[in-house]
């Protein structure tokens, strides 16, 4: 599969199998994380590889969703520096996180699994599930569930090109 195949294949997972994901493929997906670019490539973020079940369940909880208990994996995006401000004025944590979580998606998809970007969740109730310390630099971004999709994908809606595209400047 090459890369613009997993962007067109690629869904919203939110039912899994049982079915273990490997430690191959895990170590695989893990390094796609590693290999991301980060502003001044400071690659100021942690992930956090949650298999217990009852982690799963806690984070369940902290993001009222309880299909991500259903996962084989939890992987947790954190920022180690969320208040570092890139040059725009944009928060580089989040930035640097949503690339990475992006190759995290992007290979799995190539190894076969499923994910969901789980952006709804209580801050506080994770860090302290998962012992992030409460410091404000310290940021969770993202949960993404990872394993076997139990469902097949719904056809995605999408706008059409020229709704999103501005040629030479900004244009409502």
């Amino acid at each position: 599969m090459n890369v613009f195949e997993a962007i067109k294949n690629r869904f919203s997972v939110r039912s899994y199998k049982s079915n273990p994901v490997s430690q191959e493929k895990l170590e695989k997906i893990l390094e796609a994380v590693r290999l991301a670019p980060s502003a001044h490539n400071s690659q100021n973020w942690k992930f956090i590889v949650v298999k217990s079940e009852e982690q799963k369940a806690e984070l369940a909880k902290a993001a009222t969703q309880d299909f991500i208990n259903q996962a084989p994996i939890i992987i947790v995006g954190v920022a180690t520096d969320a208040d570092q401000l890139m040059t725009s004025g944009v928060p580089a944590g989040a930035v640097n996180l949503s690339i990475a979580l992006t190759h995290l998606i992007l290979e799995a998809t190539e190894e076969g699994l499923g994910t969901c970007w789980v952006g709804s969740f209580d801050q506080e109730k994770v860090k302290k599930i998962l012992n992030i310390p409460a410091e404000k630099k310290y940021q969770v971004v993202a949960l993404i569930p990872l394993g076997y999709s139990a469902e097949n994908p719904s056809k995605k809606i999408r706008k059409q090109l020229k709704e999103i595209i501005c040629n030479e400047k900004f244009n409502k």
